[in-house]
């Protein structure tokens, strides 16, 4: 008999024997109250899988989802898993050109949208090859629910391979055309198992949901985390920060970005009592400030664990939360480094020849292991381009590892600042930005130069009631830095642009103040 490899299947076996059990409440929106057990996820992700199969489409075929964060959401993902279908999960911030150019890219035999979107995105997908088009919305709404009501609540899942395509995340696509990574069934459930044990899921663990879906972080890093632990989650449809720290007695681990952490740090309630209960904080998706990071620490108690991945990889590094008997049984968490590769993952520094760079020193980071992606969806010459002949994939990040295995980031190579034949990154330069008096944050990016060629611009935000001067800020870095570090401007700004994970949006920096030295 052929062992089945299907990710739902693995997830399903892992949810408690009492499937009555509460494994899902919805704590704001129009559910709010409402708990969903590990009974109603089978039931409700069968009948939706039964409705795709209905539609008798061809095998693998893809499901386009733009759609508001809801717990039939997850259970639509859960079913597209079931019916060996391949889930596209698509940022509910895009617009019409860019969905029409996934929509075009992918080809999805069906779109779920939200009902207000329901006219302009199906005008979109009927254009192309899509034939169905499904609402969702986040009352227990929409065409998809009320179509599915019809199918049996009794499902056997698809047979998949490990290697068989499950699904297609689009990066962020700063610069140039957005790529949609190849994620297969074994590369994520290899992921969710070793994160499990790594961080030591415990039984009676509760995760704290307040991501979004269409995120490798809400989706196959914190929800994955839940379900093959048969942990039960608290599930906010939009974060808010003061509904969260109140939620802290009640669970046990929550998973965020930098900016969540910012805000409920401005709630007095966080206090060390408040978060007694809670078992581990976990960060990432973007850089979190090392005053962040003490911060939390201070008010909480607790350590926050950084970790670091990215869509066509879901998790490659993390801080320890345990001992860890391959770095001589290191524990500390350590601030503004991403901790060690996880167990299964290889992990190597090189320069622009493919070289090793000596400990310590900084190059490009690159990565081999069963977590890694299958490619780019219809981009095989790209593809090709990203790995070496031994198979290890080009991560576009640099960084360093020290002489214990920590990896600290240092940028991407795409932010680089290569200044009169200089090497600047942009990481450094900021992290001695941050150390300065009445900074809260900066943000330094390269611009064109007659003379140099390339120099940095730090545009930096102020912390509340404090001035900045921006020659000031340029003339503490004169004894800290080497003058071809130097940025030659620096602008003091309200904000930073952001996309919906919280990572600051460089090239839109870098478009804007290109035009400063022409």
């Amino acid at each position: 008999m052929t062992e089945n490899h299907n990710l739902f299947v693995a997830l399903r076996q892992s949810w408690p024997d009492d499937l009555d059990r509460t494994a899902v409440e919805v704590v704001d929106g129009p559910g709010a109250g409402l708990r969903y057990s590990w009974r109603d996820l089978d039931r409700a992700s069968a009948m939706v899988a039964n409705l795709l199969e209905s539609l008798e489409l061809p095998a693998r075929s893809r499901i386009a989802v733009q759609a508001e964060k809801s717990v039939e959401s997850l259970i639509l993902y859960l079913a597209t898993l079931r019916a060996g279908h391949v889930y596209l999960p698509l940022n509910t911030a895009y617009q019409s050109a860019e969905i029409a150019y996934f929509i075009g890219d992918a080809e999805p035999a069906v779109v779920v949208c939200s009902p207000g979107n329901h006219g302009w995105v199906s005008r979109i997908a009927f254009s192309g090859k899509t034939r169905h088009v499904f609402t969702l919305g986040d009352s227990r709404s929409g065409s998809l629910l009320e179509r599915a009501a019809h199918h049996s609540d009794r499902h056997v899942p698809a047979v998949c391979r490990a290697d068989d395509l499950a699904v297609i995340i689009y990066t962020s696509g700063t610069t140039g055309r957005s790529k949609g990574a190849m994620l297969s069934h074994g590369n994520m459930l290899s992921n969710a198992r070793v994160l499990r044990t790594y961080w030591d899921w415990q039984p009676d663990d509760v995760l704290i949901h307040a991501l979004p879906m269409f995120h490798v972080h809400g989706l196959f890093v914190a929800i994955h985390g839940a379900l093959i632990n048969g942990s039960p989650m608290l599930w906010l449809n939009r974060f808010d920060p003061a509904t969260v720290v109140s939620l802290l007695p009640r669970g046990t681990v929550f998973m965020g970005v930098p900016t969540l952490y910012v805000r409920m740090l401005e709630d007095p309630r966080l206090t060390r009592e408040q978060a007694a209960r809670m078992r581990l904080f976990i960060s990432g998706s973007a850089p979190l400030l090392i005053e962040t990071f003490r911060d939390w620490q201070q008010r909480t108690g607790h350590t926050i664990l950084e970790r670091y991945g990215m869509s066509e990889t879901v998790m490659l590094t993390s801080n320890p939360c345990l001992p860890d008997p391959r770095h001589g049984g290191a524990a500390e968490r350590r601030g503004g480094t991403v901790g060690f590769p996880l167990p299964g993952v290889e992990l190597r520094v090189v320069d622009d020849q493919g070289q090793a760079v000596p400990t310590g020193e900084i190059g490009g980071i690159q990565v081999r292991g069963p977590n890694v992606f299958q490619g780019y969806w219809q981009m095989p010459g790209k593809t090709a381009q990203e790995f070496t002949a031994d198979g290890f994939f080009r991560t576009g990040d640099v960084g360093r590892v020290d002489a214990q295995g920590y990896v600290t980031i240092v940028g991407r190579s795409k932010d680089l600042i290569i200044s009169g034949g200089y090497n600047v990154y942009p990481a450094e330069v900021e992290g001695f930005i941050n150390d300065l008096p009445g900074v809260a944050e900066s943000a330094v990016v390269g611009v064109p130069h007659p003379d140099f060629g390339e120099v940095g611009v730090a545009v930096v935000i102020a912390r509340p009631g404090a001035r900045l001067e921006p020659g000031r800020v340029i003339g503490e870095l004169r004894a800290r830095l080497a003058n071809f570090k130097i940025p030659k401007r620096c602008f003091v700004v309200s904000e930073l642009p952001r996309n919906t994970m919280g990572k600051v949006q460089k090239n839109l920096l870098r478009e804007q103040y290109k035009g400063l030295f022409a």
